[in-house]
């Protein structure tokens, strides 16, 4: 049953995302939208039968592989092996014969076929009815869940059912390692080391309960995968396990009525670790099961639902008029908990635990990008990221060190905390992965006064990472501090001096560094900062370079930019992007032509540094020169323009980013979702359009909604107060659900929040010129009724 490529691939509905009828031609991104995770563990939405698939994927966070990082040319300095996250044990697979037929939807007919993610219920369901080559018909329904209550757990609700005519039913639910994947990559070096990753270490089967232990063969990294099951059905039923050291099966075979449904419930458990040994996982997943059980399959589900009630309680985003955002955002919400509720000190990858794309690496997105929204709605989740982030310091230390360098110096890309960049201009020369640490530990001690992280997390990754500025910089002749020879956000534009984004950040690093060791002097003392050290960071913090352009009235990206010469848009054909695929590097590298938004994040991320007549100018000005080659760029670029008064403007761009996933935009989706983009859904609309922003115990707003919209409530959690702010075209309404009171700021205008709602007029926004971009590279207008796919 595959439809028109041009058809909706999804149902647009406020809780739920819906696939109403099978689409094999977008099945892997349907894989990848259908994941469910926990940040511990990660499952594709791939069939339960296994086959078709785009992608198989189960995923256990940070259990990788090594692979040679190859070059043509040996530097100093180059990492000499990457990390990649690999496919473990497969635990989703339950085969399905129907009077020997095998269930697949290739062939037979396919009657109907529907799935459904309900983001409150945390469930992935699907209902098929199907009838074989040999004309039996049967009724499959499975639910599917990944446990964030029970960290180590997923578990399969499956139903068979006669529809017409008795059958003969077999079910195979298995354990499966070292499937086989689609094409590993251009390099046989790389895929030979990712094929068949797995080594066996121990197989055992015993009643209905299986459980495999393997290791990862060159990183060492162990793993113990198992399964447990309830069945219910006809009296007459057969029961048999067997297991070999890549396969555990467990098969059922039963005769059904019509009318009569055989439900197998099976539970999953996966643990590892570097160090622990083969009997302590075993029995750790032998645990786990037994808990699982004993919870049983209706308590799990229940314990679903109560978890992400509370979650929606202090998260959910509410939107009147574009019903596509809705859903989009809190899709976004729901995979941005999903890859951080249960990390627990454990990284979130660029792609969360929904595929392979980007080797399975976190970057600087995770700080940038994902954890403004989880420090506002699950700031737990925000704390173990950044404690990650601590326990990695050792090998920042060794990176800095190797590198000529103080403090600490963050891998570009990683999974353990090496460096796993091969280029370095973009990677090892973007030092500004030190700042979005930085900043995402102020950010997080802000929101929460949790003087406990303060001390034992935050003080030592400001301390060091402020170390790395003051090194990598240097004061001048005349006395102003310069970071040379870096490379921004912007990719396009590398090995720059004085990246304005890159100054700005380290300056607020620096002070906060000293800030905070000010207020904790004896674990600084302990950390090695002396008086005279946190008084170099201020002087470097105060003198630093930030470059203008008085000719042009802006800010040049880096020293000297407004100088280079314009890239030829209009020679540029629509299938030459993303540039970075059809040019050198060297051209864009010497060209103004902005891959993701550099100067503008900077304008976000410390708008306290531009007036906003500045705002107004460089915004329209890198609006000119920024092609967006990047999935980062359109959110920062949403928020600005909602500041400067686009506000059209930026409901587009929020589409872009909010539904680049759902729709496919960047036609990768089957590598798995982007994650710092659904991100930017959130940040869209409570930075953008919501107008929220925070720092220094001051919680501020200015909110303004585009035509497209009618009402836009969101709920955030700051300083132990949950508040709800509904913004409606005139107005806006402010709500304290619970905490003390607090101060607020609206349009610049201060007012406490005690226990009755506050409302503010809203001014209209002036009317400004709209920006223009480069040729073909405008976003998609939102069109006026986006609620016709509404289902």
């Amino acid at each position: 049953m595959q439809a028109d490529v041009d058809r909706p691939v999804y149902t647009v509905e406020e809780w739920c995302v819906t696939e109403p009828e099978l689409r094999l031609d977008r099945l892997p991104q349907s894989e990848s939208v259908f994941a469910l995770s926990n940040g511990h563990l990660g499952l594709r939405g791939n069939l339960d039968e296994g086959e078709p698939h785009g992608l198989p994927g189960s995923y256990l966070n940070s259990f990788y592989e090594l692979r040679p990082l190859p070059y043509a040319e040996a530097g100093y300095g180059y990492p000499e092996s990457g990390q990649t996250i690999i496919n473990v044990t497969n635990g989703k697979l339950i085969r399905l014969l129907v009077d020997d037929e095998p269930f697949d939807v290739r062939y037979g007919r396919l009657h109907s076929h529907r799935r459904q993610l309900d983001m409150r219920a945390g469930t992935l369901t699907r209902t098929v009815e199907w009838t074989s080559p040999a004309d039996k018909r049967v009724k499959i329904t499975s639910v599917r869940m990944v446990s964030l209550k029970q960290r180590a757990i997923a578990a399969i609700c499956y139903d068979v059912e006669a529809v017409g005519d008795p059958v003969r039913i077999v079910a195979q639910s298995e354990l499966v390692a070292n499937e086989s994947l689609p094409d590993l990559g251009k390099d046989p070096r790389v895929a030979a080391a990712l094929e068949s990753p797995l080594v066996s270490e121990e197989h055992v089967a015993n009643g209905t309960k299986v459980i495999l232990v393997h290791r990862a063969r060159e990183s060492g990294l162990r793993m113990a995968a198992g399964m447990s099951h309830d069945i219910e059905g006809p009296n007459e039923m057969a029961c048999e396990s067997e297991s070999s050291p890549d396969v555990g099966r467990l098969t059922v075979s039963t005769r059904l009525e019509p009318g009569q449904r055989l439900r197998i419930v099976k539970y999953l458990a996966y643990g590892w670790s570097s160090q622990r040994s083969r009997p302590a996982l075993h029995d750790q997943v032998v645990a786990a099961l037994a808990g699982a059980r004993h919870t049983g399959w209706d308590g799990l589900v229940a314990q679903q639902r109560a978890y992400l009630d509370e979650f929606w309680r202090g998260a959910d985003v509410e939107v009147d008029g574009d019903s596509e955002i809705q859903q989009a955002v809190r899709f976004g919400l729901f995979h941005i908990l999903q890859a951080g509720a249960r990390a627990e000190r454990r990284m979130i990858p660029a792609k969360g635990l929904t595929g392979p794309g980007y080797d399975g690496h976190t970057f600087w997105d995770t700080e940038t990008f994902v954890l403004p929204v989880l420090t506002y709605t699950h700031p737990r989740s925000a704390a173990d990221a950044l404690a990650w982030r601590h326990m990695t310091l050792p090998l920042a230390r060794e990176r800095a060190e190797q590198l000529g360098l103080a403090g600490a110096a963050f891998p570009w890309r990683t999974i353990r905390g090496q460096e796993c960049s091969g280029y370095w201009p973009a990677g090892t020369a973007a030092f500004h992965i030190n700042a979005s640490i930085a900043d995402a530990v102020v950010r997080y001690i802000d929101a929460t006064e949790d003087e406990r992280f303060e001390r034992e997390v935050g003080l030592e990754l400001l301390v060091c990472t402020a170390r790395l500025w003051r090194r990598l910089g240097h004061h001048d002749l005349e006395g102003v501090f310069r970071i040379d020879g870096v490379t921004g956000p912007d990719e396009y534009t590398a090995i720059v001096d004085n990246n304005v984004y890159t100054n700005l950040m380290a300056r607020r690093n620096l002070r906060a560094a000293a800030e905070v060791a000010m207020n904790h002097p004896d674990l600084a003392a302990d950390l090695g900062v002396s008086t005279e050290e946190t008084a170099s960071w201020r002087d470097a913090a105060s003198a630093m370079l930030i470059p203008y352009d008085e000719r042009m009235g802006v800010h040049p990206q880096s020293s000297g930019f407004t100088n280079h010469s314009r890239w030829n848009f209009a020679a540029t054909k629509a299938e030459h992007y993303p540039l970075l695929l059809n040019f050198p590097y060297f051209d864009l590298y010497r060209k103004q032509v902005v891959k993701q938004a550099d100067l503008v994040l900077a304008m976000h991320l410390c708008g306290d540094a531009f007036t906003d007549e500045q705002k107004a100018r460089n915004f329209d000005y890198y609006e000119g020169i920024t092609v967006r080659d990047s999935s980062l760029s359109a959110q920062t670029q949403a928020v600005l323009a909602a500041e400067v008064g686009q506000l059209e403007l930026a409901h587009d761009y929020l589409a872009e980013t909010a539904l680049l996933d759902l729709h496919d935009l960047a036609h990768n989706t089957r590598d798995g979702l982007h994650i710092a983009s659904m991100a930017g859904s959130w940040s869209g609309l409570v930075a953008g359009f919501g107008g929220m922003r925070a720092g220094h115990g001051s919680l501020r707003f200015a909110p303004r909604l585009p035509s497209g919209m009618s009402r836009l409530a969101f709920r955030m959690r700051y300083r132990d107060r949950l508040l709800l702010v509904t913004i409606r075209t005139h107005a806006a309404t402010y709500e304290l659900l619970e905490g003390a009171e607090i101060e607020l700021v609206h349009h610049g205008e201060r007012f406490t929040l005690v226990d009755k709602p506050v409302e503010m007029d809203i001014s209209p926004v002036p009317s400004r010129p709209r920006p223009s971009q480069p040729v073909g590279r405008e976003p998609l207008p939102r069109r006026a009724d986006p609620s016709v796919r509404t289902n």
